[in-house]
């Protein structure tokens, strides 16, 4: 999908996830219709996701850890996909660098790191490594609440 200066503005607007498309229509001297069906066709394409985000440091019983990935061969798409819908797993990014795969990960006391490497990443096959990053402090991190 091609982001026009139209889509951008209203991305940017959105920012606030409760900014009103009213609001944003009178801002962009649009109709509400026009944002409304922008952002429809916005999310349909994939584009865009409205939810709410939270700081993970306020959780109680719960924390992120960053994984890299090394795989045995490059089906990385393929890979990330699988990945992607582990129990627990916010995001799978291809990454270039020593690691194939970077995996962002909310565990809690009852589904730990343990319990994500036995149960989850041992489901897929043609995983040569993997190397835990705990976060213990993040800063402009906000994810969805999982688990």
């Amino acid at each position: 999908m091609k982001l026009d200066d139209v889509n951008l503005a209203i991305l940017r607007r959105l920012r606030d996830g409760r900014m009103a498309y009213k609001k944003i229509a009178e801002e962009l001297d649009c109709s509400e219709g026009t944002v409304r069906s922008r952002v429809k066709k916005l999310q349909d394409e994939g584009v865009l996701e409205i939810a709410g985000l939270i700081n993970p440091d306020v959780l109680p019983d719960k924390y992120i850890v960053m994984v890299g990935v090394n795989l045995k061969d490059m089906d990385l798409v393929k890979k990330a996909e699988e990945f992607s819908t582990l129990r627990g797993v916010i995001s799978v990014c291809v990454v270039t660098g020593r690691f194939d795969l970077m995996l962002t990960v909310m565990l809690k006391k009852q589904f730990g790191m343990l319990d994500f490497y036995t149960n989850e990443v041992a489901t897929i096959d043609k995983v040569r490594s993997v190397e835990t990053f705990v976060v213990y402090k993040s800063f402009n991190l906000k994810v969805p609440l999982v688990i």
